[in-house]
């Protein structure tokens, strides 16, 4: 059978991921097995043999959506009726790190593998957005906010210290290089690394959707699916989201320095997913 378009651009991107895994492994020293802990953001549907892995920031509101109508025994119909606060209810959804480690490892073995991913300064940019400018996010300012203008700004006002709501990208981007963030305790998973979150060089995904391509890629894996009812993916409103040309405006006043170390980072999630390094940064 002659292979579709997306089955050839499905098969390119896994070829392409296992070499970029392979050429990693070479040069990292570190090899460390998965625990049950790495495993927490592996979503399992057990009718449809099904894991995806969410990534914070790459449509994941809608991926839960969708996984709650496949897994929810016709409970639900379409995932639009989910309220966004419903699809993020830990308990709405099984995951991984839940089961037995033969569990695991047949579910590993056997099942539909996916993840999605997305150019990761856009995916940065995104989550600072949303979680440090919109008033809304209280938890969020009070939780980093703070403790960024305590370590970040000079000369803070007593309000600022108190609420948090008001964190420049320039001060969150020095919290993330300063090499006592990580080691105080983990990224939060809006800005910690796909590599860290999902594991691609450990855990072989059948599919990598990027959310460049979102619908098609959707599309084409939902259609991998043997299910009762066929679910269509959401498409959402695009006006809003964050994108290259948005995120070139928030790198503009970094330093050199800085963009240099931020990549670094991120490096891996550039490589292994194969984006290219944005043409608005100025570390060579």
């Amino acid at each position: 059978f002659a292979r579709s378009d997306a089955q050839q651009i499905h098969q390119r991107r896994r070829a392409m991921l296992n070499k970029n895994c392979a050429a990693h492994s070479k040069l990292s020293r570190k090899r460390r097995i998965l625990n049950p802990d790495d495993l927490r953001h592996l979503i399992v549907d057990d009718q449809h043999g099904l894991l995806y892995c969410y990534v914070p920031k790459v449509a994941c509101t809608n991926w839960k959506r969708v996984m709650m109508v496949l897994t929810g025994s016709g409970q639900y119909r379409d995932p639009l009726t989910i309220p966004a606060s419903e699809a993020h209810v830990a308990s709405n959804l099984r995951t991984l790190d839940g089961y037995s480690n033969a569990e695991i490892n047949f579910r590993l073995r056997n099942y539909l593998k996916f993840i999605f991913v997305r150019e990761p300064f856009e995916r940065l940019v995104s989550a600072y957005r949303n979680k440090f400018t919109r008033r809304y996010n209280t938890a969020f300012h009070k939780r980093y906010g703070t403790k960024i203008i305590r370590e970040h700004r000079r000369e803070p006002s007593s309000e600022a210290l108190e609420q948090g709501g008001d964190v420049t990208f320039d001060e969150f981007v020095w919290y993330l290089v300063d090499p006592k963030t990580r080691r105080e305790e983990p990224f939060n998973e809006h800005w910690e690394t796909v590599y860290s979150l999902c594991h691609p060089c450990h855990i072989r995904y059948d599919v990598v959707g990027r959310y460049e391509t979102l619908l098609s890629d959707a599309s084409y894996l939902l259609d991998l699916l043997e299910s009762d009812h066929h679910v269509k993916f959401p498409s959402s409103n695009v006006s809003s989201r964050t994108n290259d040309h948005m995120t070139a405006k928030y790198f503009k006043n970094i330093s050199p320095f800085y963009q240099k170390k931020l990549y670094k980072l991120y490096k891996l999630d550039f490589t292994l997913f194969n984006y290219s390094v944005p043409s608005y940064l100025n570390i060579h």
